[in-house]
């Protein structure tokens, strides 16, 4: 998404920035890990193809995605150095998608989907997973027209399904988030960021789905510290 491509996020906690070409090699890394590629359903990528899903990942219409990183020690304006690979703690995205019944016969949803990311374990029970998410919960709250406003117009098949060239009045139905059924700790993250579960079962695939109905920014903004939006100027 073109959205954020020039913008960071910056808490005391945690940096989130765009995902640029010089995050694709510690990235890559990362998801040759076993438990990374279960946890994330993913296949392992040649770092060819890892650098062509970054472009996509930066320019389609129905992702948003930043890469997180330590907090920032220069303050504002961000340094080059302030997202360098060595800074690196994982990702976080929102896909976004219309769901309209699987005969297309129902009322048009907005839905987005997030997936989260803490990636080593050194970095995991530190609290950088719930501020990564409080933060991107934020944003996703400050700038939801915008950010649908740029899915409608980009995706066709998203403008066919909700036949309205008005995109302002349009809204997230829901936030969603499928989690492992063994992992207690991601399950208590969203749960705690206001996420519940949609059954108490866990689906044919082991998960359990959970989404947040309100998406108030009233309501996004407990846990946050120092958070502010700031310019960013690496390109690419």
């Amino acid at each position: 998404m073109l959205l954020n491509a020039e913008i960071a996020i910056s808490t005391s906690t945690v940096l989130l920035v765009p995902y640029s070409r010089w995050h694709v090699p510690r990235y890559h890394e990362w998801m040759k890990d076993e438990e990374i590629q279960e946890a994330t359903a993913s296949e392992p990528l040649s770092l060819e193809e890892e650098y062509a899903m970054q472009q996509s990942w930066r320019q389609d219409p129905d992702k948003l995605t930043f890469i997180v990183c330590q907090p920032s020690p220069t303050g504002t304006p961000l340094h080059d150095e302030d997202d360098s690979s060595e800074r690196m703690i994982g990702d976080v995205n929102l896909f976004l998608r219309v769901d309209d019944g699987e005969e297309g016969d129902s009322e048009p949803q907005i839905v987005g989907e997030i997936e989260l990311m803490i990636a080593e374990k050194c970095n995991q029970r530190k609290g950088l997973g719930k501020a990564t998410l409080v933060s991107f919960l934020r944003y996703i709250a400050d700038h939801e027209g915008e950010i649908l406003e740029e899915f409608i117009r980009g995706d066709q098949a998203a403008a066919k399904a909700l036949r309205e060239t008005d995109v302002s009045g349009w809204r997230f139905s829901y936030l969603s988030v499928k989690i492992g059924q063994g992992n207690a700790r991601s399950l208590g993250l969203f749960e705690g960021a206001g996420f519940r579960k949609v059954s108490e079962e866990a689906n044919y695939f082991g998960e359990f789905e959970l989404r947040r109905m309100d998406l108030g920014q009233n309501s996004m903004d407990q846990g946050l510290d120092g958070y502010v939006e700031m310019e960013y100027t690496r390109g690419q």
